[in-house]
């Protein structure tokens, strides 16, 4: 149950890529749950996220993001740190490539370094004028700290339906290689769906989502979660 994924607050899986960025910039978010691909990562609690990047002009870009997290069964990891490095790339006018590799890593229990684990990610997106839409690849070998490979992919539409209000839907599908070695509800695979609603209001952002997974347990049921944040450069 990890989040997976170079990310901002959102309930979904909203990606961060360079070309969004302004030089030095910090976000703070305040979420109703924070979710990987709709799981809890909070125990169904809300949280509070915060995160540090910078972005050059070729694309480059580093960054550093944090979470409250909460794994329940008497497990006191109460911190997920991340840091992830990469490149946007504009390989023409419609379609865009952000590659890189982050890290992530937990804190509070004496077991908590043990999750620690890399990942790798390409994101594609591709603009239209019916909207944006996204194929994105993440893939670890050390999933969890447990040696076993694993993926996500997603495919995700975006559509402006008014000026500053847009919606955009997603699919995603999150695959163990190894199920003995971690798998979710006895199972290797798992799909995630989400449908968001997005604006903004006097420099805050807003994220309203619904979403659900193939899983029947409690920390990834049909659920409604909020977001806000607010990014201030540096």
């Amino acid at each position: 149950m990890k989040k997976s994924i170079i990310a901002l607050a959102t309930s979904c899986l909203l990606t961060v890529s360079s070309a969004a960025l302004a030089d030095l910039s910090a976000t703070v978010s305040v979420t109703s749950d924070y979710t990987f691909n709709g799981v809890s990562q909070t125990g169904n609690d809300p949280a509070l996220q915060a995160s540090l990047d910078y972005s050059a002009a070729n694309g480059f870009y580093v960054g550093t993001w944090a979470s409250n997290v909460d794994f329940g069964n008497g497990d006191d990891t109460n911190l997920e740190w991340d840091a992830y490095v990469g490149k946007y790339f504009q390989l023409n006018e419609k379609v865009g490539l952000d590659a890189g590799i982050a890290y992530y890593t937990y804190h509070g229990d004496s077991a908590s370094d043990s999750y620690n684990y890399p990942e790798t990610y390409a994101k594609f997106a591709y603009n239209s004028s019916v909207g944006d839409t996204e194929l994105n690849f993440w893939y670890s070998w050390d999933y969890f700290g447990l040696d076993v490979g694993h993926y996500i992919a997603m495919v995700a539409h975006t559509i402006e339906i008014a000026p500053g209000h847009s919606i955009k839907a997603s699919f995603d599908r999150s695959t163990s290689n190894d199920e003995n070695k971690w798998a979710w509800n006895e199972n290797d695979t798992y799909n995630h769906i989400c449908l968001e609603y997005i604006t903004s209001y006097e420099g805050f952002a807003l994220n309203l989502a619904v979403e659900d997974t193939s899983m029947n347990i409690d920390t990834a049921d049909t659920r409604v979660v909020f977001t806000v944040s607010r990014t201030f450069d540096l």
